[in-house]
């Protein structure tokens, strides 16, 4: 790969932003620029750097380089009957989710924001898919961690530290995969419940060897995906009841879900600019409806809450921490910070982490939290 003309120029251009202390916006699609703290520094263009490197369907695992389309991606798992099982949303271009235009977005950005769709909860986000991958530092060197194999225990865990950084670490260059088979059956039920009736009836189902892949509940509509085994997923139909959705239609849900282009995220845009806030909370899956203004849609089997109001930073996070997680200003004005302050030992590693990596401070500065 160190012979790669791409890969060249991209170290070309870092080494000639570090002699110039020049700060550095790693972009690909750009379709996820709405997400973190406020772009700051040139833009480095990642999408030249794109191609599968390697792809043994019969291993489960796929390596891109970081400009690869996820569409390209995906494309070629299905050729195979295979899948990345948590769902990546892919935004449409611009700085709006539900904006209409064309699903984009890249492998490299996928993991950097590592934000995954309705699967989540049940097979695991992208941190748990990441295989290996490849880093460029501020001194254009290209470090590997991981590989290419499930079991790979070998000195640090960098490569899964990458998901979710914002890239503050440095251009993800090149990253494995763990992929799936798709799901021999689906089937989508819907319920009309009120929220405290849907929450309990999911934490219920829990706790019973049920295939239940997704769940979604809004507007007084719970919606839940079985996923797996034909025989398991039929019996699950039959045990669970409700109204089962066809399979067109599901699908379309589905999709429109994990893109954040539905009804609920069309009118949080709306709401966001107008002046409110799309929060979003990672909370327990246990906890009961959240006393707080606003729409709210509910994913993860309840363990992801969307709320669009109009309260402060302060208040939605104190109502978080209530319930054992954090809460995330995930579109809107952005005035008290984006993610929810680490802990005094958490900020710690942050900062060595990217003291190590980036000590310059040339990738993507402040976008996962000012100081970084």
């Amino acid at each position: 790969m160190s012979d790669d003309p791409a890969l060249r120029r991209l170290i070309d251009r870092v080494q000639s932003a570090r002699a110039t202390r020049t700060p550095l916006c790693l972009r690909g699609h750009g379709s996820k620029d709405f997400y973190g703290e406020a772009l700051r520094g040139e833009p480095l263009d990642m999408t030249t750097l794109a191609g599968i490197a390697h792809y043994e369907p019969t291993e489960l695992v796929i390596t891109a380089r970081a400009g690869t389309p996820l569409a390209e991606l995906e494309a070629a798992l299905a050729e195979h009957g295979q899948c990345l099982a948590f769902e990546p949303p892919r935004f449409g271009a611009g700085d709006s989710a539900s904006s209409g235009a064309p699903r984009r977005g890249t492998v490299g950005g996928m993991v950097a924001t590592g934000l995954a769709g309705p699967s989540r909860a049940a097979v695991g986000g992208v941190r748990d898919f990441v295989l290996g991958a490849a880093l460029l530092d501020a001194s254009g060197e290209v470090m590997r961690f991981g590989g290419e194999v499930m079991k790979n225990v070998a000195g640090y865990d960098i490569a899964r530290v990458l998901a979710g950084s914002l890239g503050v670490l440095g251009p993800i260059v090149e990253v494995s995969l763990k992929v799936l088979p798709r799901p021999p059956a689906r089937a989508t039920l819907r319920f009309e419940w009120l929220q405290p009736r849907a929450l309990q009836q999911l934490q219920q189902w829990a706790g019973q060897p049920l295939p239940l892949r997704a769940s979604a509940w809004w507007n007084d509509m719970l919606v839940v995906q079985l996923a797996g085994a034909e025989a398991a997923v039929r019996a699950a139909c039959a045990s669970l009841g409700g109204e089962r959705i066809d399979p067109a239609t599901a699908d379309a849900f589905w999709t429109r879900l994990r893109d954040q282009c539905d009804e609920f995220f069309v009118a949080a845009d709306d709401a966001v600019r107008n002046g409110a806030t799309l929060w979003r909370l990672s909370v327990a899956g246990t906890s009961p409806p959240l006393a707080t203004e606003g729409e709210q849609l509910i994913e993860w089997h309840g363990a992801q809450r969307w709320i669009v109001n109009q309260a402060d930073a302060a208040t939605m996070r104190a109502l978080a921490a209530q319930h054992g997680g954090h809460a995330t200003e995930y579109r809107g004005a952005k005035r008290a910070g984006v993610f929810t302050p680490l802990a005094a030992p958490l900020a710690r590693i942050h900062r060595e982490l990217k003291a190590r990596f980036d000590p310059e401070h040339l990738f993507n500065p402040g976008r996962l939290y000012p100081e970084l």
